[in-house]
């Protein structure tokens, strides 16, 4: 919104120079003309429109096929190092519904337990384009920032060249009349099941993957625009292994 303001303004204030002066005064002010013509061309609808994230409708999740759980367990383990390479939409579909995505479609439950049913837990994507959140019924990502968050989920280096980081958000009006001391408690072992997911996921699909406590959670919650009641528990990043 603050953008499209500026840029009513600059049309504004351009047409008022064009009708008050003259042509030939015009002539005499280069400088200040095309002052005006790259601001118009740099601040213009269409660029603005490109910075914009739309939600990106992801396909079916594949759930057959994977390695046998006994060799996903096997192979699971923490990887610090990742290729930029950008995840298919396939690919990330089947990530999104391993991690918490729904697996009873008739009574809307997932891929892992939550506490009292809750189903607390958002599940944010990080990824070079902007900030999405998983929205597991619709089977899409809802965009949030558009602008590439991933540096700021972590403090190690690698976390901002990596094709995603995953930021796992407890969403704290949805857990009643709980306690803070409850709250804390399933809150994160709900969490801890989901990055398991991830991590079996991973090993089943030879990506590289490690999960993450080090972050600048309040940092992080004003670039998320995150509510009081909305608390950052873990970071998880996910990639292909590094060439």
């Amino acid at each position: 919104m603050v953008w499209r303001f500026l840029v009513y303004t600059l049309r504004c204030k351009m047409l008022l120079f064009t009708h008050s002066e003259s042509r030939r005064t015009a002539m005499r002010t280069p400088s200040r003309f095309a002052m005006c013509l790259v601001l118009s061309i740099l601040l213009s609808p269409a660029l603005i429109l490109a910075q914009e994230l739309k939600p990106i409708v992801l396909p079916a999740p594949e759930t057959n096929g994977g390695k046998p759980l006994m060799q996903a367990l096997r192979d699971r383990h923490s990887t610090r190092e990742f290729s930029p390479e950008k995840l298919s939409p396939q690919v990330l579909s089947n990530l999104l519904w391993a991690a918490f995505g729904i697996n009873r479609p008739d009574t809307g439950k997932r891929t892992a337990p939550s506490a009292m049913n809750w189903q607390e837990i958002d599940v944010y994507v990080a990824m070079a384009d902007g900030l999405y959140v998983y929205d597991a019924k619709g089977n899409k990502l809802d965009p949030v920032v558009g602008e590439d968050a991933r540096g700021a989920t972590g403090v190690q280096p690698f976390v901002k060249d990596a094709a995603l980081d995953l930021v796992y958000v407890a969403d704290l009006a949805k857990t009643g009349n709980a306690t803070e001391e409850e709250r804390n408690f399933y809150t994160g072992a709900d969490v801890g099941v989901i990055a398991q997911n991830v991590y079996l996921f991973c090993a089943s699909e030879g990506l590289n993957v490690v999960v993450r406590g080090s972050v600048n959670r309040e940092a992080l919650a004003k670039i998320m625009k995150l509510r009081p009641n909305q608390k950052i528990l873990l970071s998880q990043t996910v990639g292909y292994p590094k060439k």
